[in-house]
């Protein structure tokens, strides 16, 4: 159980999230180029085989298988790699370092591909090659060819979205580079270091030792004086033998003192007194 208290749940800021939609967009510009391109890419293979048909140039013939399997790996590329800044983009999203750095690097090299395909379509695929001479088809002638076989609003679109995109990736991987986007993804600090070893875990209280349970007191409390359970006599000190009744006789003021007393007659093996001698 980690305390809440301690790490706090970081707030994303509001430009890492468009960072991520401009991503998404991306993403959708790209898989948008990538249908139309297999819309239309078997007609322009046709196109380029009737121009250089009946060529004497050496492999003229397979120009348009190449430009046919170029065509579809460079756009299942770009979908791929378009497709990697989605799942970036959701990892950007939790303020994973990582993820941005990675979003730099692909991102560059889409900026370099989108942009090379954006200045290439809006100058025409074939129109800078120029006049090659003989029997081989001008850049031109080609242009002129695609123009009449394909839709007339499939290079517009194709530069929109071009446009499009390269603007949105631009844009995302900008906002990524912000201050407010660095505090986010700067790793935090720990709030709470882990117990070491032998010590309580963290969150709860240390157990206390054993009940305190009551000191066994000593033997019986008896009273300092005396036996127990007998009562001491009146004007005993306390301290002396036990309070037992005094032994029966008379008190000293019963009789004068001297006079015999019934209970000293002497024992009968004691001799009497010797009587006086007469003369």
């Amino acid at each position: 159980m980690v305390d809440s208290q301690s790490t706090p749940a970081r707030q994303r800021p509001s430009i890492v999230t468009i960072s991520s939609y401009l991503l998404f967009l991306f993403l959708a510009c790209q898989v948008i180029s990538l249908i139309l391109t297999l819309a239309t890419i078997g007609k322009t293979r046709d196109v380029l085989r009737e121009a250089y048909e009946g060529s004497s140039a050496d492999g003229a013939e397979q120009v348009a298988d190449f430009f046919f399997a170029f065509g579809i790996g460079t756009s299942i590329l770009l979908l791929l790699l378009a497709v990697a800044l989605g799942v970036l983009a959701l990892l950007n999203n939790q303020g994973r370092n990582g993820a941005r750095i990675t979003t730099w690097i692909i991102g560059g090299i889409m900026v370099c591909c989108v942009g090379g395909t954006l200045l290439s379509g809006a100058a025409g695929s074939f129109t800078t090659g120029g006049n090659t001479g003989g029997d081989m088809p001008s850049g031109e002638e080609i242009q002129r060819r695609l123009d009449e076989a394909l839709p007339s609003w499939i290079t517009p679109v194709s530069l929109l979205l071009g446009v499009v995109s390269l603007l949105a990736l631009l844009a995302a991987l900008i906002l990524l580079a912000l201050p407010k986007a660095n505090e986010f993804f700067r790793k935090p600090t720990a709030g709470w270091e882990p117990p070491t070893p032998g010590a309580s875990y963290p969150g709860y209280p240390q157990a206390p030792g054993q009940p305190g349970y009551p000191q066994a007191p000593g033997q019986p409390g008896y009273p300092s004086g005396g036996e127990p359970g007998y009562p001491s006599t009146p004007g005993q000190t306390t301290g002396s033998e036990p309070g037992y009744p005094p032994p029966p006789g008379p008190s000293p003021s019963s009789g004068p003192s001297g006079t015999d007393r019934p209970d000293d007659t002497p024992p009968a093996d004691r001799p009497g007194p010797t009587p006086p001698s007469t003369s």
